[in-house]
């Protein structure tokens, strides 16, 4: 069964118990995505995201047969983090998640690597526009201010 048919799995609030599924899935994903960043960089922020970023932000997850494949993380209008599992990239279930991410805010900003080419053309394939652009603090990287904005119904 694919991932993606409905019977088998739904978005949720993130529970206490799915912080180290998070924290593996959001490691693994970063390493792959982010191979223009030395690894350690991403080791060392584990910490962090356990005790302050994850804590402090809305996350919701994919879960498929009691499995989290995937997650996202608001932080007031900003998409802190959206992340699959590096095995079961390619399903769809970044699009399903950014799509939930997009119910709960009319209005989205996030910032992401510019090297990582992929992600930026995931972002525009679901209408998020450059807004800006800066150098990461932490790691000296060139990173693009995404932003996205629910079009208002006709008529309201």
């Amino acid at each position: 069964m694919s991932p993606l048919e409905r019977s088998t799995w739904m978005i949720r609030d993130s529970q206490a118990d799915d912080i180290d599924a998070i924290l593996d899935i959001w490691l693994s994903a970063s390493i792959q995505a982010h191979d223009f960043i030395d690894s350690s960089f991403w080791i060392s922020k584990v910490g962090d995201m356990r005790e302050i970023y994850l804590p402090a932000s809305q996350t919701r997850v994919y879960e498929a047969a009691g499995k989290v494949l995937g997650f996202y993380s608001l932080y007031e209008d900003t998409l802190a983090a959206i992340f699959v599992a590096p095995g079961s990239q390619g399903q769809g279930i970044g699009s399903v998640l950014l799509a939930d991410a997009k119910t709960q805010r009319p209005r989205l900003q996030l910032m992401v690597y510019k090297e990582n080419a992929p992600s930026i053309q995931f972002y525009e394939k679901h209408g998020f526009t450059v807004a800006g652009e800066q150098t990461d603090e932490h790691t000296g990287h060139a990173e693009l201010l995404m932003e996205f904005s629910r079009q208002p119904n006709k008529g309201s």
